[in-house]
């Protein structure tokens, strides 16, 4: 059975730090490329990042300098390493295995049930 389990959220203050993991099985890892999106109240899920087979990363202006995906093919699992969050960046948080090109987040195959990300003083 092909799944995405997201861990690691949580509420931090700003200028925090979170990782993220999505725990991967049912697929062939390696040879997919993996997203990470969020979604804010009221808002369209927003993509951030993803991971190409070839450890290829690929970011959202938005994000970039601040996040970081990577990926562990041993451990089936997906990251994304956070920094100096900011209120803004309160959203649920989910990992895709997404359709090309990649950056269409209701263009999917599975999606994770995602996990909560609060920041605030």
């Amino acid at each position: 059975e092909l799944q995405l389990v997201e861990s690691g959220g949580g509420s931090v203050q700003p200028g925090g730090s979170l990782r993220l993991s999505c725990a991967t099985s049912g697929f062939t890892f390696p040879a997919h490329t993996l997203s990470r999106y969020r979604q804010t109240p009221g808002k369209q899920l927003e993509w951030l990042a993803y991971s190409g087979p070839s450890q290829k990363a690929v970011y959202a202006e938005s994000v970039k300098g601040r996040f970081t995906i990577s990926r562990d093919s041993a451990e089936r699992t997906l990251y994304l390493d956070m920094t100096n969050l900011q209120p803004e960046d309160t959203a649920i948080y989910y990992c895709e295995i997404p359709q090309h090109p990649y950056t269409d987040a209701e263009k999917y195959f599975n999606r994770g049930q995602g996990t909560q990300v609060t920041v605030s003083s």
